[in-house]
């Protein structure tokens, strides 16, 4: 088995660059819109794609049968992704998101229809073709037929995790704070024992182990992040657990032993938008994974193809080659 398979949402983005956020019945002022492709299944999959062409790279999802469906599957099959995974169906709208972004800072705000997203289940995926060595799923908590009820492993998201693995392919998972932490930790803790490696943000991570990583000012704290890596590891992941947030990434691997990378330090005016960035911080972990990187190692990647992210508007204009991604630690350090 070989290659990369990312599984789970596929989204059309329209990026509207605004001024700010506007106060209720006021107006805010739009400086450009661009239309991209989003969700895991698509940003993560063409960031590994771009950061190594080489690898095979396969997208798995759910569209509908209309124009979002088609330039989805069209844009993907661009970057050389294998999109004959893609399922589509007249039964819901292709999943669409209206992201807002603040052209000073590119702090993001996303009005999102999750359409098809709603329908993707283990039905769509045919595992006995699926001859890859790493499957990404994502995003746990967001995909509403998948985390549904299951009376044996909790979800039906937990149960299609269990059974990749049983065909010998490692898995990973990426989650959604869209919930209060009652309810994702009822979403997506049932999966975690089927998880090989676990790639979530600062945020989702708290919500998941208990722990609030942030002040009531919300500076990060720091001391707190092995607690979260930890507690989320003893959940049941088989191997890694990493946790991005702006300020830096951080893991904790197989033996429990704690590691912690710092972002980039990056110029003022650089970046452009944030969309995407978390997906582009998996792609880099995934890279690493695919590769045998060690795991810090991974964070730096992480980091680095999240800092290329941060320089376009849309989730995949800034990604590039793994030499390229490479060269942003020369040109900027960390913080």
């Amino acid at each position: 088995m070989d290659g990369v398979a990312v599984a789970g949402t596929l989204v059309v983005d329209t990026i509207k660059m605004i001024d700010g956020y506007p106060e209720k019945g006021m107006i805010a002022d739009i400086s450009g819109i661009s239309r991209g492709i989003g969700g895991c299944a698509a940003n993560t999959a063409c960031g590994v794609k771009l950061l190594d062409p080489s690898i095979p790279v396969k997208s798995l999802g759910l569209v509908g049968d209309d124009d979002n469906g088609t330039f989805v599957i069209e844009q993907l099959s661009g970057y050389g992704i294998d999109a004959a995974g893609i399922q589509r169906t007249p039964l819901a709208a292709t999943s669409f998101s209206d992201v807002m972004t603040i052209e000073s800072t590119g702090e993001r705000t996303f009005f999102h229809d999750r359409g098809t997203c709603r329908l993707f289940a283990p039905e769509h995926v045919d595992l006995d073709r699926l001859d890859v060595r790493l499957m990404l799923l994502g995003y746990g908590a967001l995909l509403d037929s998948m985390d549904r009820a299951d009376g044996e492993y909790g979800t039906i998201m937990a149960r299609f995790l269990h059974d990749v693995k049983e065909r010998g392919i490692l898995t990973a998972m990426d989650v959604a704070s869209t919930r209060g932490a009652e309810r994702m930790k009822q979403l997506v803790l049932p999966s975690l024992k089927y998880t090989d490696y676990l790639i979530v943000n600062e945020i989702e991570g708290g919500m998941l182990a208990g722990v609030d990583p942030r002040d009531a000012n919300g500076k990060l704290e720091r001391e707190r992040l092995p607690e979260i890596c930890r507690k989320l590891k003893e959940s049941g992941v088989a191997k890694w657990v990493v946790i991005h947030a702006p300020e830096l990434g951080c893991a904790v691997d197989e033996e429990g032993t704690y590691f912690e990378e710092p972002s980039l330090k990056l110029p003022e005016g650089y970046v452009v938008g944030a969309v995407g960035a978390g997906d582009a911080f998996c792609a880099g972990v995934l890279y690493s994974i695919y590769k045998e990187l060690s795991v810090r190692e991974a964070l730096r990647m992480g980091a680095a193809t999240a800092a290329a992210n941060l320089s376009a508007g849309d989730a995949i204009g800034g990604l590039r080659s793994v030499s390229e991604t490479r060269k942003l630690y020369e040109a900027y350090g960390v913080k």
